[in-house]
């Protein structure tokens, strides 16, 4: 009787042990496969909105190709704009709206005023190749690839190497600090500190304390498919370089809360002068450093035109249709001078200075 009480015991453990494994499995499983719909796509700028060399008097770029870590093809341009320029900023766009494009209004400030500008369009992005970005490391990979490409392909004036990213760009330009510790200084603009931050803050939206389920999975799975390149945190490059840091954040960000990047460095470096940081009230995230002016003229006019429309532009069987007419709106209404020149040129004058400063 006691052998057969203990046979059932046994059977018991295994059966619940292959349930906890099932259901451990389909856990990673789901957790990838929502990793995988979010961050490995392709992305296209928005043509539209996109930003041209003929927008910028005087502006102009040479285009280069180099390798990142799978053999796959980037592009990328040095902007320049003038002589005796002091150093080059490597710029690294934000994720999801496509590649550089939408920042070279900010690389032509930087290259009216006395650098060199290197942007490029990370992996899976616009004029680069790749099916997918496949995960927030390969930010890391590609930008760690473009500065050694900078530094080593004879290409490029020997000077000083400066960074500036937003959002995903952002983290890059922090984390990569760990493998290029002489760059001289960084400015990351609504940045976060690691790269499963942006999984925990938006399935916290979605889901609430129920992402943190999945969160031991994201993790396993970039530190699978990227190493050390996702374990590494923009804290680590800090700890691992000694160039100046300037970090600007919004308080009301909602795609990259403010605690995920600013609020974790300031926290650890408020009162040590090689940080500086400037927070920002009711500038958002996509449009953190631009004088909102022209921008909230434009989307006042455009809720007004939505209001127009004699259909249903939320219905499926209306997307083509409101695509089109969108974009026919977006020609035919922006005004291209304010378009493209919307930066606030007080914060842009800081980050001049921020720079300069650094290279003496």
């Amino acid at each position: 009787m006691k052998k057969a009480k203990s046979k059932k015991k046994k059977i018991l453990v295994i059966v619940l042990c292959i349930i906890a494994v099932l259901m451990i499995a389909g856990d990673w499983v789901l957790s990838v496969m929502i990793y995988n719909d979010n961050f490995n796509k392709r992305f296209e700028s928005y043509e539209p909105l996109m930003l041209y060399v003929d927008d910028f008097d005087g502006l102009q770029r040479t285009k280069y190709e180099f390798p990142s870590d799978k053999g796959q093809k980037l592009t990328g341009y040095m902007y320049s704009a003038g002589e005796n320029q002091r150093g080059i900023v490597v710029m690294v766009h934000g994720f999801g709206s496509g590649g550089h494009n939408t920042y070279m209004d900010s690389a032509n400030y930087f290259a009216q005023r006395g650098y060199y500008v290197f942007a490029y369009d990370a992996t899976g992005n616009d004029e680069s190749e790749g099916e997918g970005v496949g995960g927030l490391p390969q930010g890391v990979i590609d930008l760690d690839h473009a500065i050694s490409f900078v530094e080593e392909s004879g290409n490029f004036p020997e000077l000083p190497i400066v960074l500036f990213g937003h959002s995903w760009g952002g983290y890059s330009v922090c984390s990569v600090l760990t493998y290029h510790p002489e760059v001289k200084a960084v400015i990351s603009c609504s940045g976060f500190n690691r790269s499963s931050d942006i999984i925990e803050a938006e399935g916290k939206n979605q889901v609430g304390n129920g992402i943190y389920l999945m969160m031991p999975f994201v993790k396993l799975h970039e530190a699978i498919n990227y190493g050390n390149y996702a374990l590494n945190t923009a804290m680590d490059g800090f700890s691992a370089s000694t160039s100046s840091v300037m970090i600007v954040h919004s308080s009301d960000d909602d795609a990259v809360p403010i605690e995920y990047g600013y609020d974790v460095y300031y926290e650890k470096f408020k009162d040590d002068p090689r940080f500086s940081f400037i927070r920002l009230e009711n500038k958002g995230h996509n449009y953190v450093y631009y004088d909102h002016t022209y921008l909230d003229e434009f989307n006042a006019k455009f809720d007004k035109w939505l209001e127009t429309l004699n259909y249903d532009y939320n219905a499926d069987e209306n997307k083509e249709r409101f695509s089109k007419d969108k974009a026919d709106y977006m020609h035919n209404n922006l005004n291209r001078d304010k378009w493209c020149n919307m930066l606030n040129s007080e914060l842009f004058e800081d980050f001049i200075d921020f720079y300069d400063k650094s290279l003496n």
